[in-house]
């Protein structure tokens, strides 16, 4: 039998409790899941690669069906290179789902052999995104209510 495997795709600058979240949901659905970190150029990050995979690693230590990665290029080719058959998305609101969506579709147009997984974000976990926690830590906030305990600053 053929092991299923998934990629959680993202930068992930910082990884959330709504990243967690996911991912722990995820975990019954697939063999293994592969964190993948995305080496973005286009996208502004807050914290160095080398800090983002050590807190990933950490985060699921005592996890052995969750690996950490870093790749760049196309999340479908990742997915390929790795044999993972599907991409694992989390969806907070309908923008996301738009958004998501038309990457969904384009990765399938690519490869029609990685399936995209979307899973609706805990209503308790909705309203953070790694944009609002760089937004408080660049204002001296406290994020502690919104990163897992590993991500440490």
């Amino acid at each position: 039998m053929t092991k299923k495997i998934a990629v959680f795709a993202g930068t992930f600058s910082p990884f959330t409790l709504g990243h967690l979240s996911l991912v722990k949901r995820a975990l019954p659905l697939f063999d293994e899941i592969i964190v993948a970190l995305g080496i973005n150029t286009e996208k502004s990050v807050y914290f160095p690669i080398e800090q983002r995979l050590k807190w990933i690693k950490e985060i699921f230590k005592d996890e052995e069906k969750v690996s950490t990665e870093t790749y760049q290029g196309l999340t479908v080719d990742f997915c390929a290179r790795k044999k993972a058959q599907f991409i694992i998305r989390g969806l907070r609101d309908s923008q996301d789902f738009k958004y998501e969506k038309g990457i969904a579709q384009m990765n399938q147009s690519m490869n029609n052999k990685i399936e995209t997984i979307f899973l609706i974000t805990d209503p308790k976990y909705s309203h953070i995104s790694s944009t609002i926690v760089r937004d408080i830590i660049h204002n001296g906030g406290d994020i502690s209510k919104f990163v897992p305990k590993e991500v440490i600053l």
